[in-house]
Order: C-alpha cells, then structure tokens, then sequence
C-alpha cells in the first residue's frame, strides 16, 4: 500500500506538468493529496513496526525531513519556473523524480526486511478510535500545534509588513520561524526519551504560548526572540503530536489508524487556522486580537497535556528491546 500511494504520487505530480485542462489539473492535484495523505498515514506503522523504542527520535527525523523538503521545493519553485521556458509545468512536474528517488528507497527498504514488516497483505482490519477519547485528545493536541503553525506561517509575514517592516525584514522573520521550526522536529524527538512524554508535551506547549504572549504584547519589540521562541514549541508539538499515535498503540495495524484518525481530525480543524486570523484581522483593522486568539488556542494546548499519558504494555517494550539489537 505505501509503494502504491508513492507511485500514485509520483505519477499525479508529473500529470500536473502535462495538464492540458483545468479538469485535469484538479484530478492531478487530488492525486497528489491522496498520495501524500496515504503515505503518510502508513508511515506511523512503519515506524511502530521497525522502531518501536525509538519512536520520537525517528518521527522527530521524519518530521525534519517533511519540514526540510517544503522549504526546499518552495523555494525553489519560483526560480524554477520563472528560468525555464516551460514555465510553471517544469516547475511543478520536475518533483515526480524525487518520487522516483522514494520509489527505489522503499522497495530497498522492503527487500532488506526479511521478514515483511514494512509490507504485509494479511494485516487485519482495525476500527477507526472513534469512540476512544484519548484518541480525540490526542487528535486535538495535534489539531491546536497545527492549527498555530498555519496560522503563523501564512500571517507572520503580511503582519509585520503591516506593523512597517519592510519586504526583505518581513521574510527574514519568515525564515526563522521555519529554520527553528525545522531544527526543533529533531530536538524533542531527541529530548523526549521517555515512554510519558507529557513534560515535553508541556514545555513545547509552554513555549509556544511564550513566543505568542510575546507578539500579541508587542509585536515589533523583539520579532527574531519572539517568533522562533513559538517555533521551538510548534515544532516540538509536531513531532511529539505525530508520537502519540504510536504511544497508545501495540501493532502496526492498530498504529496506522490512529495516525489516519488523528491526520485527519487534526488537519480539518487545523486549516481554519489561517482563516480565523484572517478573518480577526478584517474585523477588528489589527492583528493583536487575532494572535490573542492564537495564545489562547496554545493555552488549549497546554491544558490537554496532563491527559496524554500513553497506554503502553510489557510486550511492546520487549519488542522495543528486541528492535534495538537488530
């Protein structure tokens, strides 16, 4: 299944270059989410199945890795498109080799396990945790640190435009909040070594709020303090909040719904972040009540980290320890 959601990635990414109608673009684009998404998804069982002792530290390179390759393809997009002759079709389609690139890592990947941990066809059918409620806590953790991170990421910049900075200051602040963001994935995944990772959980949580109290109380006084200082704890979250499945889990199976489950819930409230602070803007000519909203929705965040000890068992520490000898 995670070969199949590559390829289609792949092959939805180059059909976009190719488009020869809206239509086409549109299912092209809606292959690419599907891709993405699924792969995602099953990346939480692989890392369950091979990694079980150390699942922050890998889910913290993960992350990094996602944090690292956006910035990448973002930045280089623009260039790309604006020096070829082909225009944005290059721009968009010259991404399917990097799924090429992950096509041959995986089927590697595969070849190398023996024992058929990363690719099963008998894996038994696992319900959704609808009626868990630590997995709609978890969901909602994981919701508020994405819920700030989009918020934060599509405003910094407009709003301290607005605040008179200029262009080339405004990306800088950008900048750092991506570069720290990223950096921060790997610290906590590295921090947290613990199976209760509730302190981190908190302190990502607590830093967060720190670095937005801070903008929401004086928004020009100190940007490259207060922005990457919430990009420590954003990116922290992340990381830890894609952990959590994981932790309340025992089988890869059980591993992959969860992460679906908490992807999904998480993802939909979190893309009413941008559109709320937009829209708090518009309303009120000024962008201090809409980063109080922010600071709130981290308070938010912080009150549900004592709920999120995980369940965890003797024989999922046993395979841990059997994992870490191979």
């Amino acid at each position: 299944m995670f070969l199949a959601a590559l390829a289609l990635l792949c092959c939805a990414t180059a059909a976009r270059a190719l488009a020869q109608s809206t239509g086409v673009l549109l299912l092209a684009t809606a292959g690419v989410g599907a891709g993405i998404a699924i792969a995602g998804a099953l990346m939480a069982g692989f890392i369950k199945g091979r990694f079980p002792a150390k699942a922050a530290v890998i889910m913290g390179i993960y992350a990094t890795a996602l944090s690292f390759g956006s910035t990448i393809s973002a930045a280089a997009t623009g260039p790309i498109a604006a020096a070829s002759p082909a225009g944005w079709r290059l721009a968009a389609g010259i991404w399917s080799s990097l799924g090429i690139l992950a096509i041959l890592a995986w089927v590697a990947i595969t070849l190398q396990d023996g024992r058929g941990r990363a690719l099963s066809g008998t894996a038994p059918r696992v319900r959704l945790p609808i009626g868990n409620p630590t997995a709609w806590l978890v969901a909602l953790f994981f919701a508020c640190d994405n819920f700030l991170f989009y918020a934060v990421l599509s405003w910094t910049a407009p709003m301290f435009r607005e605040y008179g900075s200029s262009t080339l200051v405004s990306g800088l602040i950008l900048a750092s909040f991506t570069a720290t963001f990223m950096c921060a994935n790997q610290l906590f995944g590295w921090l947290s070594r613990s199976e209760d990772r509730r302190l981190w959980l908190a302190v990502s949580a607590i830093l967060g709020a720190a670095g937005l109290t801070g903008l929401a109380l004086a928004p020009t006084l100190a940007p490259f303090v207060f922005v990457p200082l919430c990009a420590i704890g954003l990116g922290g979250g992340f990381t830890l909040g894609m952990t959590l499945p994981l932790d309340n889990t025992s089988s890869v199976e059980e591993a992959n719904v969860w992460n679906a489950f908490v992807l999904t819930v998480g993802y939909l409230i979190a893309a009413a972040g941008p559109l709320s602070v937009g829209a708090l803007r518009d309303a009120s000519a000024d962008f201090r009540p809409a980063i109080w909203l922010l600071v709130a929705v981290s308070a938010v965040m912080l009150a549900l980290t004592p709920f999120l000890r995980p369940h965890t068992s003797p024989s999922l520490r046993g395979l841990g320890r059997e994992a870490d000898q191979e």
